[in-house]
């Protein structure tokens, strides 16, 4: 079985890299504020997108983009709250989940754009 926190690794590069293939720019990597983590920072269309990356080596029971939790959701939208004022960046933004599966038999990624909203 795979180390988790390499499969991890290995699944936040391929969504990087299919990011910078769709025409995004990558503006920072695992931003952390306080025990909020945001994969990674990018923009396109004047939009920040913040990504939420899940990846596993099986998509038995559910996909890995329905395995973010109401919780986790709430602390990538922390995070990216205090992201945007600490940069002082007034765009439009979103959230995007890319779930991956890697195993020795396939290997797929699914860009799940707007995956979810901010809740007041």
């Amino acid at each position: 079985m795979t180390d988790h926190i390499e499969l991890g690794k290995r699944g936040e590069k391929m969504a990087a890299e299919h990011l910078d293939k769709k025409g995004f720019k990558i503006l920072d990597k695992n931003y952390v504020f306080g025990k909020a983590e945001v994969d990674i920072v990018a923009m396109k269309d004047n939009t920040i997108v913040f990504v939420e990356v899940k990846t596993r080596e099986s998509s038995y029971l559910s996909g890995p983009g329905y395995t973010v939790s109401t919780k986790k959701q709430k602390q990538i939208i922390k995070a990216a709250d205090a992201y945007l004022k600490a940069h002082q960046l007034e765009q439009e933004s979103r959230f995007d989940i890319i779930s991956i599966i890697l195993n020795n038999q396939y290997n797929k990624l699914e860009h799940m754009e707007n995956a979810f909203y901010p809740t007041g």
